[in-house]
């Protein structure tokens, strides 16, 4: 299930829970809603059940002016953090790619690159010095180099 699923099973069972008198408690915001829209409907939905909705400690009246206005004020925070995370996220992965020999932002472990590790650590003093700045943490590489190419085309096994 992702974040910016609407049709969260979590989320329905716990607004199904809540009754008349009930207070539905969140820590943060952007753990019940993703946009504005979207927390917009949940509260609308909550207010017409008379549920209450407090949000790290605080309870927020949907029935008054100023309560909407921090609550939509909240809400579009919360939005905007959540699309920073996604940019940040998109720019990691292009990042990742405009490295040689990365796939996304997580290295190849192709034979022909455990046999570049492989050879590399037998011609260096210190392994790590000619492995490509993208390789996986140095453990995959020694158990790699360790198995002695295991499962790579012309080693046995």
């Amino acid at each position: 299930m992702t974040g910016t699923n609407r049709e969260r099973p979590g989320l329905r069972a716990a607004l199904a829970a809540c009754r008349e008198g009930d207070a539905l408690v969140v820590t943060k915001l952007d753990r019940l809603a993703r946009s504005v829209p979207d927390a917009r409907d949940i509260v609308d939905e909550l207010t017409n059940r008379g549920v209450r909705l407090n949000v790290g400690g605080s309870i927020h009246d949907p029935t008054d002016p100023i309560g909407r206005l921090l609550f939509t004020v909240h809400s579009m925070i919360a939005e905007f953090e959540a699309d920073l995370a996604r940019a940040r996220t998109r720019e990691g992965l292009a990042v990742g790619k405009a490295k040689a020999g990365c796939a996304g932002s997580r290295p190849s472990s192709s034979p022909r690159r455990k046999r570049t590790w492989s050879s590399s650590a037998e011609a260096a003093s210190t392994p790590h010095s000619n492995w490509p700045s993208c390789s996986p943490s140095a453990a995959t590489v020694y158990r790699a180099i360790q198995r002695g190419g295991a499962g790579m085309p012309g080693k046995d096994p």
